[in-house]
């Protein structure tokens, strides 16, 4: 009987009731500590629940170019490792035909979604929600880069690695994509599967800073 009485209930409805729950909530209380003792020199907070969608897509096709513009509000960057803005979503590259687009305030998972698909058609292109699989971090600090070098190879010297940038790597063992959104400022895209690691790893390392 309650499969049957589920199976009348609208898909958006159904959702509704869902409990989200943060990537972080087995090192929340950790989180929560590290807040209280904030200061000027590192800070770090989760941005959850946005909406993620992975896209995959040919940049010489102007019909998928297009569609994407329509729904995103701009075209998906062409040159790598750049961001692009639309409207309320960032287009982060990752490959020649691929971008990460994420909403910039919490939205209703899977929107985004719901609105690419069938906008794409018939083109050769796909959209995937992948915000379950996921969370963002943002981390501001004036030792920002110096807690991010311990762990990150990449090189983040403010001339090389700042606004209008991003780039997939790694801090220590945590796969991330890395957004620069000011002098001293990131946003971290973190796997759900890393949520716990990086949380702890992170949080290490800022205890380092002090010693």
């Amino acid at each position: 009987m309650l499969n049957e009485t589920m199976d009348t209930v609208p898909l958006a409805e159904r959702s509704v009731a869902v409990r989200l729950e943060s990537p972080f909530v087995s090192v929340a209380g950790l989180l929560k500590a590290q807040e209280g003792r904030a200061s000027k020199a590192f800070a770090m907070r989760e941005l959850p629940f946005r909406d993620l969608v992975n896209v995959r897509g040919d940049l010489s096709d102007p019909a998928f170019v297009d569609a994407f513009a329509q729904v995103v509000g701009c075209q998906p960057p062409a040159q790598p490792n750049t961001v692009a803005r639309g409207n309320g979503y960032d287009v982060l590259w990752l490959g020649p035909d691929e971008w990460l687009v994420r909403s910039n305030a919490l939205v209703p998972a899977g929107m985004l979604e719901a609105k690419l698909a069938p906008a794409f058609g018939e083109t050769y292109a796909a959209a995937v929600d992948v915000g379950s699989g996921y969370t963002v971090v943002e981390i501001d600090g004036a030792r920002t880069r110096e807690l991010l070098s311990r762990g990150c190879p990449l090189d983040l010297h403010p001339r090389l690695f700042t606004q209008g940038q991003c780039a997939q790597s790694v801090f220590f063992k945590a796969s991330i994509v890395l957004i620069p959104t000011g002098d001293d400022r990131f946003e971290i895209v973190v796997r759900r599967s890393f949520a716990d690691y990086f949380g702890r790893i992170m949080l290490d390392a800022v205890a380092s800073l002090a010693s």
